[in-house]
C-alpha cells in the first residue's frame, strides 16, 4: 500500500537512500512507536512522522563522511536538519513546520532535553529501539562493519549501557510501560551471554 502525499515522497526517499539497508526497518518501527506513545496526547502528527522519518538521513552511506576520522567527528544532526528544511517542502510539507522538525530531530537523543512535546515522543520511541531485542538487533549489526565495533566484545558494553542508563531517560508514562519488556529481554540476553561465554567471548 502506497502512502500518498508528501508523507510517501518522503518514504520513498528514506527507503531508496537507507544504506546498509537494514536501517530502513528503523524509520517505520520508530514512528509506530511514537504513534503508540503519543496515544491521548495532543500534538502534530505531521511533525511528528516527518521527524520520525527524516532524522537518521545523516547516518546513512552516502550522506555522512567515509574517512575514518572525519567520520569520528561526524555530527549528522545539522546535516539532517538542513537535508529535511530543502527536502519536505519540495514534497508538499507546510513550510510553516518545518521549524518544528528541525527543533524536534535535534534534541531527539537521550542526552538531549527536548522542549517540545513531539520531541519528547520521538526521543522516548528512540530510546525504547535502543532497549529490547531490536536493540539488540541494531547493535549486533554493527559488528564488522563499524570500525567501532570489530568483535561482539566490543558491542556488549553498548548493551550494558543502554540496560542501566536509558530507563531513566524516559519520560512519558506510556513509553515507560513500553520499555518494561524490552528491559527485561535484554537484560534477560545480557545474562545469557555472560553465562555462556563469561570471558571467553570475542
Amino acid at each position: 500500500m502506497t502512502t500518498p502525499g508528501w508523507r510517501g515522497c518522503l518514504v520513498d526517499y528514506i527507503r531508496a537512500q537507507a544504506r546498509p539497508v537494514d536501517k530502513f526497518g528503523h524509520m517505520p518501527r520508530l514512528y509506530a512507536l511514537a504513534a503508540r506513545i503519543s496515544e491521548g496526547i495532543s500534538h502534530d502528527d505531521d511533525v511528528l512522522f516527518a521527524a520520525a522519518w527524516m532524522h537518521d538521513l545523516g547516518v546513512f552511506i552516502g550522506h555522512r563522511p567515509e574517512e575514518p576520522e572525519a567520520l569520528k567527528a561526524w555530527n549528522h544532526v545539522p546535516y539532517t536538519i538542513a537535508q529535511a528544511r530543502a527536502l519536505l517542502p519540495a514534497w508538499g510539507f507546510p513550510p510553516e513546520k518545518l521549524d518544528a522538525v528541525a527543533e524536534v530531530i535535534r534534541t531527539h537523543q537521550p542526552h538531549d532535553n527536548p522542549a517540545l512535546i513531539e520531541a519528547v515522543i520521538l526521543r522516548d520511541a528512540d530510546i525504547l529501539e535502543q532497549l529490547g531485542a531490536m536493540g539488540a538487533l541494531r547493535a549486533l549489526a554493527k559488528i564488522g562493519r563499524d570500525s567501532r565495533y570489530p568483535t561482539f566484545s566490543s558491542v556488549l558494553p553498548v548493551l550494558r549501557r543502554a540496560l542501566i542508563s536509558l530507563p531513566a531517560e524516559l519520560r512519558l508514562t506510556s513509553a515507560k510501560a513500553l520499555a518494561a519488556p524490552r528491559i527485561q529481554s535484554l537484560a534477560t540476553l545480557i545474562a545469557a551471554v555472560d553465562s555462556e561465554a563469561g570471558e571467553l567471548l570475542h
